[in-house]
């Protein structure tokens, strides 16, 4: 074959492609430069003061002032009730809301929040609502039009100038896009807070038939609140954060009829409530005596020493500093456990060093277990193929692995390693639990991602009770419910289902996945792109 002949048909028409591409994507970085920060709004969290004023801060002074020093701590392990809990959250606050999250869908779940969103504001609530902007696509009609509310502002992290496909923004500005903020809080008037690992959407609350993900919260009151909303404004003023405004088109203009939903917000939510699945969330909202036994220090929390643990913002322009990150923090609070580590992360890439350091904790007679998605359960598969390579290291280390099976049974339990549905599920939890003392929740995956590029948000709660049912979950819940990966003689990976009565039946390859999916996450592992994953 001739020379001539290449340059004829497809491989024309491919360099031409190829050079149309790189035309446009010079023609949008040279139009996605982003607006100036000059002249932004500056604000605050709520002043003690007044904090202690609202409703919320008198019903909550009592309790707070016979436990100094430590913070009310409940865990929101329940789907339904997660999202009841923000939702009234919203409906209870007076002054303020201050509200963080990476992704934010505009589904039944993530609808129905922005409504109590802007009926709070309504009612004079100020709020102010932070996004990463990598998945806000679709979203902007919606948060043009919460933004134009006087009581509402809307700030876009690390945003994406071209509002078309994210694929031109990580072309021609990826060191700054690939750093994302995977922080979630949701906080109300500075006296009650939400942190942990749950986005808002269908899929973390569970109205969905899709993937469910297993997903732990807990909500927080007490002097830690304070700290989340300290944390909120270093992210709200940093120089990742735009006004919504500066970014995305603004809201069409429209008849305000005393207090009438804008368009896109009241179509959204008819879709919403059209869905039958929306009628269950609707129930727990009326049903739900959480408000009031909050109010009324009738909620079993648990009083503990509770430190917020977070990455500064300028983590979102690769600025910040080793004594800034979050994992460097983790470590000096955390020290290094001498008897246990539980572990529980969806996205469990531990790199060469982190195996090092769990084998030699293993070493020094350190139990340790980890739970994490299965193949079949994961949502990213890349990530696995970032896992599965150090699997027979950290099983000849002597550290016990589990991955939790795609389809699992709801138990009618609350186990923070628990489940809430019958259709393939994906771990999403983010916990573990160390020397059977301290607990850590939030948002931090023990992969490259979280250490490196995203920020990220937790706490360290020194709690022997709930670090206890974190491992009463590992004895009694995981190995039903994932897959205990083991060794064989031969040194080769085998699987292990164990059945309620005892039983156990073995795969030699993973279980539940195809052919094509474990050869395809073989090769990707074979890349050096851990960093990235």
């Amino acid at each position: 074959m001739s020379f001539a002949t290449l340059t004829d048909g497809s491989f024309a028409l491919r360099l031409m492609a190829i050079t149309m591409a790189l035309a446009i994507a010079t023609l949008i970085a040279g139009c996605s430069s982003l607006p100036p920060l000059e002249g932004r709004s500056e604000s605050s969290a709520l002043p003690l003061e007044a904090a202690r004023n609202t409703e919320l801060g008198q019903a909550l002074a009592p309790v707070e002032a016979a436990h100094p020093g430590m913070a009310g701590i409940y865990p929101l392990p329940d789907a339904t009730q997660a999202f009841a809990t923000r939702v009234l959250l919203a409906e209870a606050a007076e002054q303020t809301l201050d509200i963080q999250y990476y992704i934010w869908r505009d589904d039944i779940t993530g609808t129905l929040l922005l409504k109590a969103l802007w009926q709070a504001a309504e009612r004079g609530v100020r709020v102010r609502l932070l996004l990463d902007d990598n998945n806000t696509s679709g979203l902007d009609p919606l948060l043009a039009e919460l933004d134009a509310h006087p009581n509402i502002q809307v700030r876009l992290f690390n945003p994406f100038v071209y509002r078309g496909s994210r694929v031109w923004g990580y072309i021609t500005d990826f060191s700054r896009l690939n750093r994302r903020m995977h922080n979630k809080s949701f906080t109300a008037d500075n006296n009650a807070t939400v942190v942990g690992g749950r986005n808002v959407g269908d899929a973390y609350f569970g109205a969905t038939d899709g993937v469910l993900f297993s997903d732990l919260d807990v909500i927080a009151v007490g002097d830690v609140v304070r700290r989340v909303s300290d944390d909120f404004d270093l992210f709200w003023a940093s120089q990742s954060s735009y006004p919504a405004g500066r970014i995305i088109p603004e809201a069409e203009p429209y008849r305000d009829n005393a207090g009438s939903l804008p368009p896109s917000l009241k179509s959204a939510l008819e879709k919403a409530l059209s869905d039958p699945s929306a009628e269950a969330y609707i129930h727990a909202l009326k049903t739900s005596p959480f408000i009031r036994q909050l109010t009324r220090g009738e909620l079993d929390v648990t009083w503990a020493r509770t430190r917020m643990v977070s990455d500064d913002p300028s983590k979102g322009l690769g600025q910040a500093k080793g004594d800034a990150l979050l994992a460097s923090k983790l470590t000096t609070i955390i020290g290094h456990p001498t008897t246990t580590l539980d572990l529980v992360s969806p996205y469990f890439v531990p790199t060469d060093s982190g195996v090092k350091a769990l084998s030699d904790l293993a070493a020094k007679g350190v139990r340790i277990r980890v739970l994490t998605n299965s193949l079949s359960a994961t949502d990213v598969a890349a990530v696995h193929a970032g896992y599965a390579k150090h699997r027979k290291a950290l099983l000849e280390a002597g550290i016990q692995l589990y991955e939790l099976k795609d389809t699992i049974t709801h138990t009618g339990t609350e186990d923070p390693v628990g489940t809430f549905g019958h259709s393939a599920s994906s771990l999403h939890a983010k916990t573990f639990a160390a020397d059977g003392e301290r607990v850590f929740v939030g948002s931090f995956n023990f992969d490259p991602r979280s250490m490196l590029l995203n920020t990220e948000l937790g706490f360290v709660i020194d709690s022997p009770d709930l670090a206890r049912e974190i491992a009463s979950g590992f004895d009694r819940k995981v190995p039903l419910q994932a897959y205990e990966v083991r060794l064989s003689d031969e040194g080769d990976l085998y699987w292990v289902a164990r059945q309620t009565d005892g039983t156990e039946t073995r795969f030699d390859t993973e279980p539940d996945s195809s052919f094509w999916r474990r050869t395809a996450v073989g090769i990707i592992s074979i890349f050096p792109i851990d960093s990235l994953l």
